[in-house]
């Protein structure tokens, strides 16, 4: 089982864009922590009341946000574009096309950011 974990500013505000913007369910929640997953992947919501966001023993403190992310596949970038442009998620680039076909960052309402992809097909 893979599992992320993502530090959030707003618990509520993020479990609703994963929850019904990108199809999470929601397995367990103890509001400032909640536990979702979709297919084989499961994301920990950390907000800034939880353990795991207790400064390091250098006074760091974890934040949202950075570059490292989930990938999302999904079947149709253009379906889910106007599905994504329709909630007003906020896009870091437009999509755009690679060797493993299109790809598209966007993020969630902390600023972690989510790769879509629309893999290429294979022959």
């Amino acid at each position: 089982m893979a599992i992320v974990r993502y530090f959030v500013d707003d618990v509520e505000k993020c479990v609703e864009f994963y929850t019904k913007v990108l199809g999470f369910k929601v397995n367990f929640s103890y509001k400032v922590f909640v536990e979702i997953a979709k297919e084989d992947l499961t994301i920990w919501i950390s907000g800034p009341e939880t353990s795991a966001a207790r400064p390091m023993s250098d006074g760091e403190k974890p934040i949202p946000g950075g570059w490292n992310r989930i990938v999302l596949q999904v079947e149709s970038m253009d379906d889910t574009v106007k599905m994504l442009k329709s909630h007003r998620t906020v896009f870091r680039n437009e999509p755009f096309t690679g060797v493993g076909g299109k790809q598209l960052l966007i993020e969630d309402p902390s600023g972690n950011k989510i790769e879509i992809s629309e893999p290429k097909q294979r022959s």
